[in-house]
C-alpha cells in the first residue's frame, strides 16, 4: 500500500499480518480521492473502520486539517498509529479512538466532518446499518461528503433521510457509494 497524491506521495506504508484487515484497492482509492480532490484541502474527516489508515493518511497527504481514525479492533488502530508516525504526521492532525463505529455515530455530539469515509467488514454486512446510524448521527452537515465501501450482495439503499446516494462505482463484488444531504443531491 502506498500514499497515491500529496505530501506523503509515493511514501509505502507499513506491511502487516491482520486477517480482519482488508485494505482498499489502489484502484478504489484513486476512484475515491479523484472524486474527492476538490473537497479535502482544510477538511475536517472521519475514518470509519479505519484499517490501517489508508484513507485518512491520503486525505492528510491531500490537504486535509485533521482526520479522527476510528476502529474497534487494537491492531488496527497499531497499525495506523505506525502508518502516522513513519509519516512524521503531526499529532495534532489527527485523533484515534478505539471505539465501536455503530456506538460511536449513535453517541456522536462533536464538531461536525466535512468528509466520512466508512468501509465495513465485507464478512459483517453492515453497510446498511452503518448509514442508519450515520444517517441519525451529528457528525455530518448539509454539505458533508460521504463514502461507503459495500459487497454487490449486501443491503444498501439508495436514501437514509436525510442522505442520498448521489454517486456509485461498481468494483468487481464491492460498491463504492457517495452519499450526501438530499437537498445537496
Amino acid at each position: 500500500m502506498r500514499i497515491i497524491s500529496g505530501k506523503f506521495k509515493g511514501h509505502h506504508l507499513v506491511s502487516f499480518k491482520a486477517d480482519h484487515i482488508r485494505p482498499t484497492t489502489d484502484r478504489v482509492k484513486e476512484t475515491l480521492f479523484n472524486k474527492l480532490m476538490f473537497d479535502l484541502e482544510g477538511a475536517r474527516v472521519l475514518d470509519l473502520f479505519c484499517g490501517t489508515g489508508n484513507l485518512g493518511i491520503e486525505a492528510l497527504s491531500r490537504g486535509a486539517q485533521h482526520v479522527t481514525f476510528v476502529d474497534a479492533h487494537k491492531q488496527s488502530l497499531l497499525i495506523t498509529r505506525e502508518n502516522l508516525q513513519k509519516l512524521k504526521v503531526e499529532k495534532n492532525d489527527y485523533s484515534i479512538l478505539q471505539k465501536d463505529v455503530l456506538s460511536y455515530l449513535k453517541g456522536y455530539e462533536g464538531e461536525k466532518f466535512d468528509v466520512i469515509f466508512a468501509d465495513p467488514p465485507f464478512t459483517k454486512k453492515m453497510a446498511h446499518d452503518v448509514m442508519l446510524a450515520l444517517s441519525s448521527s451529528g457528525g455530518f452537515h448539509s454539505s458533508t461528503l460521504i463514502s461507503i465501501e459495500s459487497e454487490k450482495k449486501e443491503r444498501l439503499d439508495e436514501q437514509y433521510s436525510p442522505l442520498s446516494r448521489y454517486d456509485v462505482r461498481e468494483f468487481g463484488d464491492k460498491f463504492l457509494s457517495f452519499f450526501k444531504e438530499s437537498s445537496e443531491a
